[in-house]
């Protein structure tokens, strides 16, 4: 279960992504590294030292979907946090976190399809499209779904969200 301390020991400083379309649905990727469970996610990644939270985005956004196309509409109020299972906390990052601190963002998608590119230097994604943003805690994987809730209860009035069950 996310936690929402700012002061929260073992995690990685990242940020997250809800890119919205014009016609307010959310865009998610399928990860590349998960060949047993498709994961569909939002953009995400880590900061880096001495990069802002919204210039991390911004940054993720190009190395992970090819574009950053994208105007700021709204920050999470505080930084949230998952924990890996501890089999992956073992093998992912080399093993130094439990998991990720992050800063989520909410963008307005400002280019085209044609613009979303996966083929970056070092891609992450084999496919994306866009969803409807209720749907967003059922394509996570299950370690990541409360936040997921988390971050749909907190950016409602951007995403026009009405259930949230999951």
């Amino acid at each position: 279960m996310p936690h929402h301390d700012d002061q929260v020991p073992g995690y990685r400083h990242a940020v997250g992504i809800m890119l919205l379309n014009r016609q307010g649905q959310a865009l998610v990727g399928r990860r590349i590294n998960m060949p047993v469970t498709p994961a569909w996610q939002m953009p995400q990644g880590g900061i880096d030292p001495g990069e802002t939270p919204i210039k991390a985005a911004m940054r993720e956004l190009e190395e992970e979907i090819g574009t950053c196309k994208a105007e700021f509409v709204a920050e999470s109020g505080a930084w949230l946090t998952y924990d890996l299972p501890a089999d992956l906390a073992r093998s992912m990052w080399g093993g130094r976190y439990r998991g990720q601190r992050q800063k989520w963002f909410v963008m307005r998608f400002t280019g085209s399809d044609a613009d979303i590119d996966l083929a970056t230097e070092h891609p992450e994604f084999d496919a994306w499209r866009w969803v409807v943003p209720e749907t967003l805690p059922r394509l996570i994987v299950w370690f990541k779904r409360q936040l997921y809730i988390d971050i749909l209860t907190e950016f409602r009035e951007h995403c026009r969200c009405t259930d949230l069950g999951g």
